[in-house]
């Protein structure tokens, strides 16, 4: 019998723990004191329970299967949305790593340990002058027994300029691109990988399309000499819908990445490339031109408390053979 998983990535913007958490080390306190001023337990419970709200809806309600996330500070954030989503009766683990990132924040995973096994979680340096996000690599083994690996991104921001910071998204796609390889050396030129993430560039940027080596081309990726992702965002671009937005204009900053193994006709896991969309739970987008997202705020911007984030999620679906 057939399995089929719903995979979903969320940039849950600025998930912080509280204004003089213990767990934050000194330097990051002094880094992001004045921005996180005011942020209280009251706060913090509110945001978890928006982005909650929204996770409860995916999967017709069943939640996702492994959500990954980014703009996390901590594990114990984690943790709290976790906590949230117990009306689902979902059986959730969490993959996380700390990383030094200049501004506190990490990519994670939330997945559901009835389905899939933690086997190995690797955290992928990006070397950059000011510290930045890893490349999170988690290693699943589905109840079949196969692997299924996950690689969760969040690549450096466009806030200098896209031209001044170009180069260093195209470090991380790099990045990406050598762990790829990576992978099928290690664990066999089969093995199924799934990128996703907040790339901070568009399909069609030289980060993705010449670092990374993502094509808008299924059949190219297949025929490969080389691990090459199919990037499963091109039949959405042109919609006039973005998962982010900027100055009222819709940008497809996150992205799902699949390799070949992922797409031939017979595959053992396979991603079902029309299934992919990005996902408007009502509550969350704003009226007008474009569906925006509503924000929640916070780290020195005006908090909405009927908010949630600066990003919709994307989701996907992936079918195990029984």
């Amino acid at each position: 019998m057939a399995h089929s998983y719903q995979i979903a990535f969320w940039n849950l913007e600025n998930l912080f723990d509280v204004e003089n958490s213990p767990l934050r080390t000194e330097k990051l306190q002094r880094t992001i004191g004045a921005d996180i001023k005011g942020w209280t337990q009251a706060l913090l419970d509110r945001k978890i329970s928006q982005l909650a709200s929204v996770i409860q809806t995916m999967n017709d309600g069943k939640g996702p299967d492994i959500l990954g996330a980014c703009e996390i500070e901590n594990a114990h954030v984690m943790e709290l949305l976790v906590a949230a989503l117990a009306p689902l009766g979902r059986n959730y683990g969490i993959a996380h790593n700390d990383t030094e990132d200049a501004r506190g924040i990490d990519v994670g995973f939330i997945f559901d340990e009835a389905l899939f096994t933690k086997e190995a979680v690797f955290s992928h340096f990006i070397i950059k002058r000011t510290a930045t996000r890893d490349i999170l690599q988690v290693n699943f083994r589905t109840q079949a027994g196969r692997l299924f690996v996950v690689v969760g991104n969040h690549w450096p921001s466009r806030t200098a300029g896209k031209l001044d910071s170009d180069g260093y998204r195209f470090i991380a796609g790099e990045t990406l691109a050598y762990f790829h390889e990576r992978i099928w050396e290690v664990h066999g030129k089969d093995t199924p990988v799934l990128a996703m993430g907040d790339f901070n560039d568009e399909p069609f940027d030289r980060s993705l399309e010449d670092y990374a080596r993502s094509d808008r081309d299924k059949t190219r990726v297949i025929q490969a000499n080389s691990p090459r992702f199919f990037n499963l965002m091109w039949p959405l671009m042109g919609q006039s819908s973005g998962t982010h937005y900027f100055d009222n204009s819709p940008n497809m900053l996150d992205q799902f990445l699949a390799d070949e193994n992922l797409l031939k006709s017979n595959v053992p896991i396979k991603v079902d490339t029309g299934s992919v969309q990005i996902f408007h739970h009502p509550p969350m987008v704003n009226g007008g031109l474009y569906p925006s997202p509503i924000l929640f705020g916070g780290m020195g911007k005006p908090v909405n408390k009927n908010g949630f984030s600066d990003h919709f999620p994307i989701v996907v679906n992936v079918t195990e053979k029984g």
